[in-house]
């Protein structure tokens, strides 16, 4: 890995952390309306968002790179930035937030199983969906304050995938090179998995937002290519947007 690497992603992240303190927070009062299927999704994503990340913090801190530990952190301070504009957007809608839910709990708990680079492309699974929901929240409602979250948090996950990539492609370079696309094709597979659970669990939701459950799970498999390429590639923050 290039000396350096990370120190750049972690200037970015600072960079983007003083943008949003310029930008300031939507306007909560204007309040939100949505249909309750599409409420239920926002309330599951919300708790995917929420958590303090200490086991990848730690993992990272292990890992012995002081910039990309830096990075992480900043990283985990924008998913808590995340949970926190859903949270005020349910709020706005006089929804409240659930204390969790089981797939979140399935992914935790398959993240913490081994190490760094494990906990990393389980997350890159979460990452994938979630871009593919964020824009189909975006474009999805006629509700304003509903698109300028979703718009938000997605610019940043755009931002979070190459930077995971960069860091995997590091990760798989260790392992032989005829085991590294065998990894990524299973990964694949656990992201189709996922995205099919993703799609039954918020069908309803998806509809309304004027997807349906074939096309998400089409979408986020159509995405999934770019990111192995940019794992596998040698330069992955060429990157664009799996979105």
């Amino acid at each position: 890995m290039r000396t350096g690497d990370f120190a750049k992603w972690a200037r970015h992240f600072e960079d983007e952390r003083e943008r949003r303190r310029a930008q300031g927070d939507p306007d909560w009062g204007q309040g939100a309306t949505l249909h309750p299927a599409v409420w239920a999704g926002i309330q599951r994503f919300q708790v995917g968002e929420d958590g303090d990340g200490a086991n990848l913090v730690g993992k990272a801190e292990e890992a012995g790179d002081g910039d990309y530990a830096r990075a992480v952190r900043l990283f985990v301070a924008e998913e808590q930035n995340h949970a926190r504009l859903l949270a005020r957007l349910l709020a706005a809608g006089g929804v409240p937030t659930l204390t969790g839910h089981w797939s979140d709990t399935v992914f935790v708990r398959l993240r913490r199983l081994l190490g760094l680079r494990m906990e990393l492309l389980v997350l890159m699974i979460a990452e994938v969906v979630a871009l593919r929901y964020y824009r189909a929240l975006r474009d999805g409602t006629d509700d304003s304050l509903t698109s300028d979250v979703a718009g938000r948090i997605l610019s940043d996950e755009q931002r979070h995938v190459p930077f995971h990539c960069e860091r995997l492609h590091a990760s798989l370079a260790e392992l032989p090179r005829a085991t590294r696309r065998p990894v990524m094709a299973l990964w694949r597979l656990l992201l189709l998995a996922a995205s099919l659970v993703v799609a039954a669990d918020h069908g309803p939701a998806l509809r309304r937002l004027g997807i349906g459950r074939l096309r998400f799970v089409a979408d986020v498999a159509a995405s999934s290519g770019a990111v192995v390429s940019a794992v596998l590639a040698p330069h992955p923050d060429a990157w664009t947007s799996a979105g």
